[in-house]
Parts: structure tokens; C-alpha cells; sequence
């Protein structure tokens, strides 16, 4: 068996099993590679992993994407992501493509709207583990409420631009960079060259997202846009999708909320959330062509800066002055998701008190209870239908 292809079959076993979010692929991850195959070492998948936190995009699929080009090169990487991406994006298309008809029922509305307020006790839940772990001292917090702020004056993919960037200026001159040495670094087993046309293509790519277009290349153009800001994890890219899909009006508001909490009950990665959106954009050719371009923008930011970076990680990773930066981007992200949290809380889902009391108590089991984000939103989708008919009613 070719190297390449040993990588997508066990990424794909992962891609069918990963559970829990980033924090519990990157758990999977170390017993599959670091501790039952030996693929990396423990300095070298911390270093790994390091990096990735520190890069723009979904970490759990970048660190994937890491040990892939590790082990095989590009094929390899590009092998591991198909197959920890994969399945789940397959399951949010199939959610899209029966979406409009679960709308047009009675059950169907109830199960919608449930997984709504599943969305606002997962990004309710992230919001406060973010700010717990992101923003431990005056400064930060000083950052994520200038960066809500501005965010109201300013709510557009200008403002989430200007609020990461602010952050980490304000965190380059004000915050002391962490004294935890830094990880020795991974090797990757990709030419100097290869890195450097890596970055050039992330450059081009997102200078040309940035210009208008129309039909399938400005479906990809939002998808990549999102997938570059996306620092801090993956509920960050909430409100920078909700940005590129919903403020054009090409997904309505119920039907992206309802996909992004589908999203928490799949395993692999919550960026699959964009074949969803993908599938239903009025924009472009939408259906499995629309989610595949989605898909596709929405992970490549990330995967190239991770094979652009890793060569050149041995010195970025003991530059203080970065580190600094890269904390006060951390609590911009924090401002940026709360921010999200507030807009999800003002936009008419939750209708009345049964639906607050749903919401509540998806948060607690989530926070309190830690209960799995699978249950939970089984939970809240069966809340749903169970008072669906309050819910029609309003």
C-alpha cells in the first residue's frame, strides 16, 4: 500500500469517527499519529499543532493536513483532508439538499428551528469558553470589547478585517509575549520551492477575492474570503460566513442557522458547514457543484498557508514580537464571536419562552453538563419538533 493511500484510509476512519470539535481532533489525532503509528514524535506534533493554532483557517483540519505532507507530501496532504473532510460535508449536502422540503412541513419547521437554537447554546458556549481561555488579563478583554464595538459601527467583512488587524497591533506593542519556550519544530517533507508557490497562490487568491464577481466565481470568491480571517477556531467563522451568504441574500437566515447547528452533530470539521451553504447558494450553480466550490474555497486559505509556513516554522515560532501580535488577535476573535452571539440573540429566533428555556438548557448541558455536542443538538431537535406547533404559532 502506497503511502499516500495508507494516509486518506486512516484519515478517512477519523473523518467517519472525530466526534467533538477541534480540540477533540487534535486528541484523536495524537493517539492515531504520535502514540499507535509513530508517525511524528510529541515535539514535533506539538509543533505541528502550534503552528496551525496560530495560522488562519480550522486547526483540526490544517494539523490533518500537516501530518499528511509529513508522511507523503502533497499527495499525502491533500489525501488526509479528503478523507477527514469527506464524509462529513457529504452528510451537510445531503442535509441541504432536503432542506426547502423539511421547511414546508409541519414536522420539518419544528426540526429546523431546533437545531437553531442548538446553534445559539454552541456559539453561546464558545463565546464564554473563548473568553475564558483567550482573554485572561485586562488588555485582551480591553481588545474584544473595542473590537464589539467597532463591529456595530462597522459590521461588514471591512469591519471583521479591521478589528483582527487592530488586535494585533494593539497586542504587538502592549502585551508581553508568552514565556513558554517554543516547540522544536516539524520537518515537513515538502521543497523550499513548493512553500514559497504555496504563499503565492494564497496571495493571488486572496487579492482576487477581494475584487466583485459574479456566479460560481464569486461564490468561491466569499468562501476563500472567510476561510483566510478565520483566526481563533472554528465558531469564528460564523459570523464571517453569515457576512459572505446571508447579508447578499443568498441563503436565508433560518436556513443558515439551522445548518450551522446540524454542523455540531457531524463528525470531521465544522467548516463542512460551507458544502451546506454551498449546496443552496442563489448564486453560481448551487447544488452539488455549488457545495464542492464552496468546500473547496473555504479550506484552501488554511492548507496553503499551512504548506507555505511549515518549512520556515523553525524561526517564526521563537519570535516574541509575533506571539505578542498573535494574543491580541486572540481577543479580536473573542469580540468578533461575541458579536455573532449578539446578533443571533436580536434576529427573531428565539420567538418565546419555550424557546428560551431550550436554548438555556442546551447551554447548560453543554457548559455544566458537559454533555456531547451530538446529544445536544439530538435534544434540541427533538424540542423542536415536540413544540413545533408553538413555534408556527409564534
Amino acid at each position: 500500500m502506497s503511502p499516500a493511500v495508507e494516509v486518506f484510509l486512516v484519515f478517512l476512519r477519523l473523518g467517519l469517527t472525530s466526534f467533538g470539535g477541534p480540540i477533540a481532533h487534535l486528541g484523536y489525532f495524537r493517539r492515531a499519529f504520535v502514540e499507535k503509528r509513530g508517525w511524528l514524535t510529541e515535539p514535533d506534533y506539538a509543533s505541528l499543532v502550534a503552528l496551525c493554532q496560530v495560522l488562519p483557517g480550522p486547526a483540526s483540519s490544517q494539523t490533518g493536513f500537516g501530518i499528511g505532507l509529513l508522511r507523503a507530501g502533497w499527495i499525502g496532504g491533500i489525501a488526509a483532508w479528503a478523507g477527514f473532510t469527506l464524509p462529513s460535508a457529504f452528510l451537510m449536502f445531503v442535509l441541504a439538499r432536503s432542506a426547502t422540503a423539511l421547511n414546508a412541513s409541519h414536522l420539518g419547521v419544528g426540526l429546523l428551528h431546533g437545531l437553531q437554537l442548538a446553534a445559539i447554546a454552541v456559539v453561546a458556549q464558545a463565546v464564554y469558553t473563548m473568553a475564558r481561555n483567550l482573554c485572561p488579563d485586562t488588555p485582551r478583554r480591553f481588545v474584544a470589547a473595542i473590537s464589539v464595538l467597532l463591529l456595530f459601527l462597522l459590521p461588514g467583512s471591512a469591519g471583521q478585517v479591521l478589528v483582527i488587524v487592530l488586535g494585533g497591533i494593539i497586542g504587538r506593542i502592549v502585551l508581553a509575549p508568552p514565556s513558554a519556550p517554543a516547540a522544536p519544530p516539524a520537518r515537513a517533507n515538502l521543497p523550499i520551492p513548493g512553500a514559497i508557490i504555496a504563499l503565492a497562490w494564497f496571495a493571488i487568491l486572496l487579492a482576487e477575492s477581494l475584487v466583485n464577481a459574479t456566479g460560481n466565481l464569486a461564490l468561491f470568491n466569499a468562501f476563500f474570503r472567510s476561510g483566510a480571517l478565520v483566526f481563533g477556531g472554528g465558531h469564528v467563522v460564523l459570523p464571517l460566513l453569515h457576512d459572505a451568504v446571508v447579508r447578499p441574500g443568498w441563503v436565508s437566515p433560518p436556513l443558515f442557522l439551522a445548518g450551522y447547528g446540524a454542523a455540531q452533530a457531524m463528525p470531521g470539521p465544522l467548516f463542512t458547514f460551507a458544502a451546506y451553504l454551498g449546496a443552496l447558494c442563489a448564486t453560481g450553480s448551487a447544488g452539488w457543484i455549488g457545495a464542492l466550490i464552496a468546500l473547496i474555497g473555504i479550506f484552501l486559505p488554511g492548507l496553503l498557508l499551512t504548506a507555505g509556513i511549515l518549512p520556515f516554522w523553525h524561526g517564526l515560532n521563537r519570535n516574541p514580537g509575533l506571539a505578542a501580535a498573535l494574543n491580541g488577535v486572540n481577543g479580536a476573535v473573542v469580540g468578533l464571536l461575541a458579536f455573532s452571539l449578539i446578533n443571533l440573540l436580536t434576529n427573531g429566533t428565539i420567538r418565546n419562552p419555550i424557546d428560551a428555556l431550550i436554548a438555556v438548557t442546551a447551554l447548560a448541558l453543554l457548559t455544566i453538563g458537559k454533555g456531547r455536542p451530538l446529544i445536544v443538538v439530538a435534544i434540541c431537535a427533538a424540542a423542536g419538533v415536540l413544540f413545533s406547533k408553538s413555534v408556527l404559532l409564534g
